[in-house]
């Protein structure tokens, strides 16, 4: 094999004659020791010669490209993945046109032979997972790569692969996520919150999982979802399953189950920017209002029996808290940010207290 053939190749001007030398090339010499050497010398001419413009931020990205394509084309099976073969490499480069550079095929060629040794030095640039948080009073969309959308709201996050392999789709919610979920009844949907996981083939529900709650709440849109219990030997035990309109608040410090049917707008409506309260307590409404409005609220304890029956679509802090005052006969203070100690200012402190 000859360097003038590779570029003709990947240039798209070989014979049929030639197309089928670099094949056969591809398929039985080109990991050998020989080629392995003359690629790797390649890539190292390359690197003294433009090395000052090579920086590590260009060559992470050259290197996460490589496995992104890698992991795409990989077989994945039950037990995980395979190892990638070379007729999947010949397929890819056969379809190459033009824009591939000699330096990256080599480079590509000896990451693949020796995959040991990129496997152990860079490890760290190989993204396995990927991990979306919702800001602090900001709402965020998430298309994972099943085609589910996730809807992250104030303060939550949510862990998840980039490609799910094996016989489950799993993802990690803190905080509060809807999740309308790819059916797929092969591959069952889990949502892993703190001792309790979410299981669904395909369907619309609502989780809320904040770390501040002991309280796990789920909420059926649309489907069937089944509520698991993990323990620490790994086998989850199943403890129920919701029917559409079914909410359910899971306990994960004693274990006990409370369940209600009929109105569940109120605990999705936070996804199209709506508050919605329905004799809901004011320690509960001020929770939320920390959350959405990244400020500290505290409750005196001669109020908190007040509840509140309540609708705010895109109203101000200021405004909602001048209305909890007209439905209550409560008063609200805004307290002076203080200087702490490391040079930061406190969050915006909120006093509610009885008229």
């Amino acid at each position: 094999m000859t360097r003038e053939l590779l570029i003709k190749f990947l240039c798209n001007r070989c014979t049929s004659k030639e197309l089928d030398d670099v094949v056969q090339w591809i398929d039985k010499e080109a990991l050998s020791e020989g080629s392995k050497s003359l690629a790797y010398d390649d890539w190292k001419s390359i690197q003294e010669i433009d090395i000052q413009s090579v920086t590590d931020e260009r060559f992470n990205l050259l290197l996460d490209k490589i496995h992104h394509k890698i992991n795409i084309n990989g077989c994945v099976n039950q037990e995980g993945r395979q190892k990638i073969t070379l007729s999947v490499i010949t397929t890819w480069l056969t379809r190459a046109a033009a824009i591939l550079l000699i330096p990256v095929l080599t480079f590509l060629f000896y990451t693949l032979s020796d995959n040991a040794f990129f496997s152990a030095k860079h490890s760290d640039l190989v993204v396995d997972s990927v991990e979306i948080i919702a800001p602090v009073g900001a709402r965020t969309v998430v298309h994972l790569s099943d085609g589910s959308e996730v809807h992250l709201n104030y303060g939550s996050k949510i862990k998840y692969p980039q490609f799910f392999s094996g016989d489950t789709r799993e993802v990690a919610l803190t905080g509060e996520g809807f999740f309308n979920v790819a059916h797929n009844p092969k591959c069952p949907f889990i949502v892993k919150t703190k001792r309790l996981n979410i299981k669904a083939l395909g369907t619309k529900f609502n989780v809320l999982a904040y770390p501040e709650n002991d309280k796990v709440g789920t909420t059926l849109i649309e489907g069937k979802v089944v509520l698991e219990q993990s323990s620490e030997n790994g086998k989850p035990k199943i403890i129920g399953s919701l029917v559409p309109g079914q909410h359910v608040d899971y306990n994960v410090s004693t274990g006990s189950i409370s369940s209600t049917k009929g109105n569940v707008e109120k605990y999705i409506a936070w996804k199209d920017g709506v508050i919605m309260f329905d004799n809901a307590g004011i320690q509960e409404v001020a929770e939320r209002l920390e959350r959405m409005f990244n400020v500290e609220i505290v409750v005196a304890s001669k109020i908190k029996d007040f509840t509140y029956t309540v609708k705010f679509v895109d109203e101000s802090l200021s405004q909602i808290l001048e209305l909890m005052t007209k439905a209550t006969p409560v008063k609200y203070k805004i307290l002076p940010r203080e200087k702490m100690p490391d040079g930061s200012i406190s969050k915006q402190k909120i006093l509610f207290e009885k008229k």
